[in-house]
Order: C-alpha cells, then structure tokens, then sequence
C-alpha cells in the first residue's frame, strides 16, 4: 500500500510539473486576430472616408454601409475602391469578426491610461478607460499584441511606436471601443480596429490598418502602409520546451525504474 500511496504522488508530481509549465506565458503565446477579407484593406470605413492632400494608401480603400469616398485623387489608392459593393459588405462582416475576437481574448494586463516612455513585450493588454500614446512606447518582442480599449485610443503630436526584437505591425491590434485620432506627424504601428470612427490628422503615419466599423475614416497627408495579412503567432521559448522534455525525461525514468532495480539486482 504505501508503495502504491508513493507511486501515485510521484504521479501527481509530474502531471502538475508539466501543466505549470504549460501555463507559462511562454506557452501560452496568443494567435494573431483573424482579420479575414478585412486584411485586404488599408482602410474601412462605415459611413465615409475623407481625405485632404497627398494621402497614399497601400491596399484596397472600401466603405459600407455608406458610399462615400472623398479626396481621391489626390489622394492615391494602390488597391481598389471599394464603395459599398459585396466586397466592402463582406470585410466589414469580417471585421466584426475580428473585432470580438479581439475583445474577447482574455487574461489580458492591465496598463495605464497613457503607455509613452514603456516598453511592451508581446501578450494582451486592456486599459481602464482610453489610452493615450505621448512620446514614444517600444512593442519588444515576435509575437501577438493585443490591445483592448475601452473607449478611445488618442496619440500625441510627434507620438511613436517603436518595433524592436521582432515585433511586427501585422501582429498587432488595438481593439478600440469608440473612436482613434492619430496626432499630427504621429508614427503608428498595427491594426486599428475601430467601433466607431479613426482619424489621422495631418503628417500622420500609419504602418498597419485603419479600419472602422460603424463610422468615417479621416485622412489628411497621411503614409498607410498595410502589412499584408498577419505572420505567425508567438512559438514557445527553447527554455521552456526543455523543461517540457526534462519533465517527460524524468516521468518516462520513474515509471520504468523497476524495470532498471531488477536488471541491477541480476548483476
């Protein structure tokens, strides 16, 4: 019996060795939003889109329910229009999609009203309320941001968001519950996902997605430059899957020791 009661504890042991480390953050590496045909858009609006200068948009430029598109030229779309046809009907379907999906991730952390001047590693971030960007903020790290907002998300004129180690605009979403203003000679990164309206004031620059499901998309001089769909989620850390190993190691040796006893005992 107490040989059973001691078998049954060294099982325990490894069973909840191996789920702490499946519970690290490490393992736990969040997937990309599903942007689905959304992707395919630089900007989306739902009611117009307004542009005033030299504003470029890479990737398609689309709008419905509404049928606006103003400023075009000068303003110049390397994809297609889109001015509630099928095609805008369908990505505003898609990102609905995307936009709960991206509200609903959960353990999110909580930071502060306003980020400048912090360092971000890859994972799911809420605020309270809005959030704010005065100075710069550095996303550090391959893998999935996430960022869940409340009501508005407001930049500072001469804002930055900084990449580095690997961070890249396609991964990287700010659900957003009202609308976005980008400030003035802004610098951006990531997928805006708006319920509401997004404006980009003048000079602004944005390396990602404006899109906004119920309201208008304001541009003014801006640089859009959408990353074509969203790269690969965070992988586990080398570390961690050596602990994975080690602990299988050890569970495969315990359970197999009685075999290695009776050879021992025969010599």
């Amino acid at each position: 019996m107490k040989k059973f009661t001691a078998s049954l504890l060294w099982v325990k042991f490894f069973v909840c060795f191996i789920l702490i480390i499946l519970a690290s953050p490490q393992m736990r590496a969040q997937l990309p939003v599903p942007l689905g045909t959304a992707g395919n858009f630089g900007v989306l609006a739902g009611s117009t889109v307004t542009n005033t200068g030299a504003t470029v948009v890479t990737g398609d430029l689309g709008v419905s329910p509404g049928s606006a598109v103003t400023g075009f030229p000068p303003g110049i779309v390397t994809g297609t229009i889109h001015a509630a046809d099928a095609t805008a009907a369908q990505a505003q379907v898609d990102l609905t999609t995307a936009y709960n999906n991206a509200a609903g991730r959960s353990g999110a952390t909580l930071v502060a009203a306003d980020i400048g001047g912090t360092t971000i590693t890859p994972g799911v971030y809420n605020a309270a309320s809005s959030l704010g960007i005065t100075g710069t903020v550095t996303l550090s790290g391959a893998g999935v941001y996430i960022f869940q907002i409340p009501t508005t998300l407001t930049t500072a004129s001469s804002s930055a968001v900084v990449l580095a180690g690997g961070a890249t605009a396609a991964n990287i979403f700010w659900q957003v519950g009202s609308s976005a203003t980008l400030g003035t000679s802004s610098v951006f990164y990531g997928n805006i996902l708006a319920q509401a309206s997004i404006t980009e004031t003048t000079g602004a620059v944005l390396n990602g997605k404006a899109l906004a499901r119920t309201g208008a998309v304001t541009l003014d001089t801006n640089t859009d430059t959408s990353p074509i769909g969203s790269g690969p989620g965070g992988t586990p850390a080398p570390s961690s899957l050596i602990l994975v190993a080690t602990g299988l190691a050890c569970a495969v040796l315990y359970l197999g020791r009685e075999r290695w006893l009776r050879r021992l005992r025969r010599i």
